[in-house]
């Protein structure tokens, strides 16, 4: 897993300060680690764009006021409901050994045969919630939806993350394909037709 540098500064508390921060272009957050507390921090967006913005977790060396590093990952981002911008972000200290929850992109591979075929492919569920060790936390989970057919869909079931354990139900719908409304309209109008 591909590890990232982020400078932060420890931050003062409240709404207003946070208010004000956020109108110089600054984001709030706070990092936590087990048995530790919790740190207020604040960072420039675009250092944050690498770690927000991507289709991989990545593991974060966070140097507050330029102290020694601290391994981190992204647990949690806030956005604006109206402009999508960063309000709030969390990060989450870890020891390498130390298990822990985290949700991990998902990524489709291939092309389905159901696409080909004229059907749609949803993709119902972007991030797979698991529990590992730090040390095994992948950067992203692949799906192949190659022999995807319409009507048919692929489960959490059928994920494989290696030395985790996924937090979901078996049966939640990761992707399906479907044939278009247009298509389905067509094609019960052509049964009631047949049935005349």
């Amino acid at each position: 897993m591909e590890k990232i540098d982020l400078k932060v500064q420890r931050r003062d508390t409240g709404k207003k300060n946070v208010k004000q921060l956020r109108n110089s272009g600054l984001i709030p957050g706070v990092f936590y680690q087990h048995g530790k507390g919790s740190i207020p921090i604040i960072s420039d967006l675009l250092s944050l764009r690498s770690i927000v913005y991507t289709n991989d977790t990545k593991l974060v060396n966070l140097f507050i006021d330029n102290d020694e590093p601290r391994e981190c990952v992204l647990k949690d981002v806030t956005f604006d409901p109206v402009t999508d911008r960063i309000t709030h972000f969390d990060m989450v200290g870890f020891i390498s050994d130390e298990i822990m929850n985290v949700d991990v992109p998902i990524v489709l591979v291939g092309q389905a045969v159901g696409a080909k075929e004229g059907g749609i492919v949803q993709h119902s569920l972007h991030k797979l919630p698991i529990k590992c060790m730090a040390k095994d936390i992948p950067s992203h989970v692949e799906i192949d939806i190659t022999n995807l057919k319409v009507g048919k869909s692929i489960h959490v079931k059928d994920a494989i993350v290696p030395n985790a354990t996924i937090e979901l139900s078996p049966e939640t719908v990761i992707v399906s394909c479907v044939l278009p409304r247009a298509a389905v309209s067509k094609a019960a109008e052509s049964a009631e037709t047949a049935a005349s």
